[in-house]
């Protein structure tokens, strides 16, 4: 600490020569290296950028320009969150100069005649607090750079799991081991399209690849079944809604809350025909993105149970069964988002989110 008190930069400013020539004396007898000086108010801002300086000694009463002047200039040009001392040197005993001094930048004062003692102690002070407030800031700063750190690798962790968590829902579902994430570009289209937070638009991309995690506890003989399924198939098929929601219900993260709603109701239809009978509105918007979502993709991908539709067939069903099956606000941002930008938006959508560019079968 003593050698970097030593070494810091101090600049002394007096329209009086003699006053700066004793305060350099003192100043060097005491070990103080790093000294500069003015008798001219004008050259302080300029001596200012040039030296950083880390205490500035300064004379109210000077003529051009005045120590109150002096100190709101220097306001502008200290960074933010920094901490710089200014040591005023003023042989005037008024209170209201000195609450003045103060509420424009003052740390300390130091009265004329000075006595040297009190000036080098009242220098050292300043530039001990200078020192130690530059410490704390640097830890501060160290701190958040390995808080961000931390985030990244637990977000990066998040999404590692998230992923592999898919890949075991969709082992034995999907020949592509894609169908989830086109889901989650989908879906965060749409939810972008209905007007959704970007918040909830990021969080959707990854919550809604977990939409059909509770196939995880569904036997093999019906997911790879390649016809249709038995009414008790059926049955059994779509308790994959109750269990992917217990998998991932009880979370703090918003994203597996999220995720939660997106498991349990994205076979829920707008007319009540679903899988739990919900209607309408009391539909989670997200469910309703997403069963969309889910229902566009299966139709336009093959899957063990069916070959893939073309596209333009599967708009038309989305308009036919938008009122019944879709949310009709949701439905027309489908169509919306493919009249406007035809498929250029999902390719677009997943460059910007780093990802490969889904593959949809055009007919």
């Amino acid at each position: 600490m003593e050698e970097r008190l030593l070494a810091a930069s101090i600049l002394l400013v007096d329209d009086e020569g003699a006053n700066l020539r004793v305060l350099e004396r003192i100043l060097a007898r005491a070990g103080y290296s790093e000294v500069s000086a003015t008798s001219d108010p004008r050259e302080v801002e300029p001596l200012f950028r040039e030296l950083q300086p880390d205490l500035v000694v300064l004379d109210l009463h000077m003529p051009k320009m005045d120590g109150f002047e002096i100190m709101k200039r220097l306001g502008g040009l200290i960074p933010e969150g920094s901490f710089l001392p200014i040591l005023v040197l003023t042989g005037d005993p008024n209170l209201e100069v000195r609450q003045r001094a103060l509420a424009v930048g003052a740390r300390d004062f130091v009265n004329k005649p000075f006595d040297v003692v009190e000036v080098l102690l009242r220098i050292r002070n300043l530039l001990e607090t200078r020192m130690l407030h530059r410490e704390l800031r640097h830890q501060n700063e160290d701190l958040e750079e390995r808080v961000r750190a931390r985030t990244l690798e637990l977000s990066a962790a998040q999404d590692e799991i998230i992923d592999r968590l898919v890949a075991a829902a969709e082992y034995r579902d999907d020949v592509t081991g894609r169908h989830a994430h086109r889901v989650g570009v989908l879906s965060s289209l749409l939810a972008r399209e209905v007007g959704m937070q970007p918040e909830d638009v990021s969080l959707i991309a990854r919550a809604a690849t977990l939409h059909d995690v509770g196939k995880i506890g569904i036997s093999d003989s019906i997911l790879m079944k390649p016809g249709s399924l038995t009414p008790d198939e059926v049955t059994l098929m779509r308790e994959h809604v109750q269990i992917g929601a217990r998998i991932l219900e009880g979370s703090a993260f918003p994203l597996l809350q999220m995720a939660a709603r997106i498991a349990l109701t994205h076979h829920e239809r707008w007319d009540g025909t679903g899988y739990l009978g919900m209607t309408g509105l009391k539909i989670p918007l997200v469910g309703r993105i997403v069963a969309l979502a889910d229902a566009f993709d299966s139709m336009t991908h093959t899957r063990p149970y069916k070959v893939a539709a073309p596209v333009d067939q599967a708009l038309e069903w989305v308009k036919t069964d938008s009122g019944s099956h879709f949310d009709p606000r949701v439905a027309d941002a489908l169509l919306e988002i493919v009249a406007r930008d035809g498929l250029a938006s999902w390719r677009a959508f997943r460059e910007d989110q780093g990802m490969a560019p889904p593959e949809l079968k055009m007919g």
